[in-house]
């Protein structure tokens, strides 16, 4: 059977995909849930003009000759505090004593800070309620102005991005309470084999604990989805077959499977596909994880991932979580990628390889390398290594030789700290 391309395969699984319906959640809940609508805004930030710095209210025309070897002295007429109501307009000549986030008062068209004034610099003899301005100032200095920030009627966020903190602040500063976003998935995982035992089980010959299960779990929660653990089913289409169904009951919008999907004789995963459902393809032109199911049973999308666990880990990533973020009603559903320098020569098979590796930052450029874990195989079962890559080293299909000092995709798993590494 010949191998799909990995662009095919990926296309062909996204086709059968159709984003989740939206539902309304408080700010307080939106955190990572995806926009379903654009933003608008129905007011001006700031909503009037006020003042950037605790200092002086002024007309810069009165100061623009101050210096610090003969300072403008101006009477000061009032203090305004920030979330005044009444404000009285600023007189030619005069200045007004203004804190962060008060208005501005009309007829004022800057402020001084007081670091700028006799407040800081000792002037002698200065007459009471009188301040000396040491320093001139174009006109709007310190001043924020009505709509700087946004304006009404600006779209403040796009429909299909994620909400960070930071856009949670925006929706509460134009005053929504409530915003609409795209329902989060509900992801069933089913892991098949004989050979599977759970975690409060003892290990026996011949048996393996259940670490895709798990694995699966955690990444499906890191892209925003719900996991819904299903257990272990044996393998016979009977346990299979009772497993997914009991997994349909409770209203999944994707299943995934690992193992069970290669050319065994006890791969059953495809073979319930194609009596109980429809299987679209179930090899890929793919290092690690050439075997993999896609198919759906009554109507529900599934993933059949293979069951090695570095396999499984790469095909996850390549495939699942794109399907995760269409559901979830991403714009984009792109990995992350950045170009860097290979520092050593890699030899492939000719599939497109995702290879775990390393990127680190040496200042000027990124490398990334294939090695410095300890592990001298890139392995389909080698869970380990993939606790050092930070990253996936993408080898094209039909390469079959890359030369150190090659320039390569580097798919982005994570970072280990709050800078990129400078060492491998």
């Amino acid at each position: 059977m010949a191998l799909l391309p990995v662009p095919t395969a990926l296309k062909q699984i996204l086709a059968e995909i159709t984003p989740l319906p939206s539902e309304t959640v408080h700010i307080s809940q939106g955190w990572n849930r995806v926009l379903a609508e654009d933003v608008v805004s129905p007011e001006n930030i700031p909503p009037f003009p006020n003042s950037a710095m605790d200092g002086y209210a002024v007309r810069a025309a009165d100061i623009a000759a101050a210096n610090r070897t003969a300072p403008v002295i101006l009477p000061v007429t009032g203090s305004i505090a920030a979330g005044a109501a009444a404000v009285p307009s600023l007189t030619p000549g005069t200045a007004v004593r203004i804190m962060t986030g008060a208005p501005v008062p009309d007829g004022a068209d800057t402020v001084i800070r007081f670091e700028d004034t006799s407040e800081f610099i000792t002037h002698p003899n200065l007459p009471d309620d009188h301040v000396a301005f040491f320093e001139a100032a174009p006109q709007g200095a310190n001043v924020r102005h009505t709509g700087e920030d946004i304006s009404a009627g600006k779209v403040v966020l796009r429909k299909g991005y994620p909400l960070r903190p930071q856009d949670i602040g925006v929706l509460a500063a134009i005053g929504r309470a409530e915003v609409a976003v795209t329902r989060r998935p509900r992801v069933g995982i089913l892991a098949t084999g004989d050979e599977l035992i759970d975690l409060d089980e003892s290990l026996s010959p011949g048996k393996i604990r259940n670490s895709n299960g798990y694995t699966q779990a955690a990444q499906i929660a890191a892209y925003g989805a719900t996991p819904i653990p299903l257990g272990i089913a044996r393998d016979t289409n009977a346990d299979l077959v009772s497993k997914l169904e009991a997994g349909l009951a409770q209203g999944l919008d994707l299943l995934i499977t690992s193992a069970g999907v290669s050319a065994g004789d006890y791969d059953v995963v495809k073979n319930v596909l194609k009596s109980r459902g429809a299987m679209h393809f179930w090899q890929v032109d793919i290092k690690p994880g050439k075997p993999l199911a896609f198919g759906n049973i009554d109507g529900v999308p599934l993933i059949g991932l293979p069951g090695n666990p570095v396999a499984s880990v790469v095909a996850f990533e390549v495939f699942a979580r794109a399907a995760i973020l269409k559901l979830a009603g991403y714009a984009s559903v792109e990995k992350p990628v950045l170009k860097a320098t290979l520092t050593e020569d890699v030899t492939n098979s000719g599939r497109q390889h995702y290879m775990r590796a390393y990127l680190y930052c040496t200042g000027t450029d990124y490398r990334v390398t294939t090695r410095g874990s300890g592990v001298t195989v890139q392995g389909s079962g080698i869970l380990s290594s993939l606790v050092w890559a930070n990253v996936l080293l993408v080898v094209p299909s039909g390469t079959k030789f890359l030369p150190a000092g090659s320039k390569v995709d580097a798919w982005l798993l994570d970072w280990h700290g709050p800078e990129i590494p400078t060492s491998p």
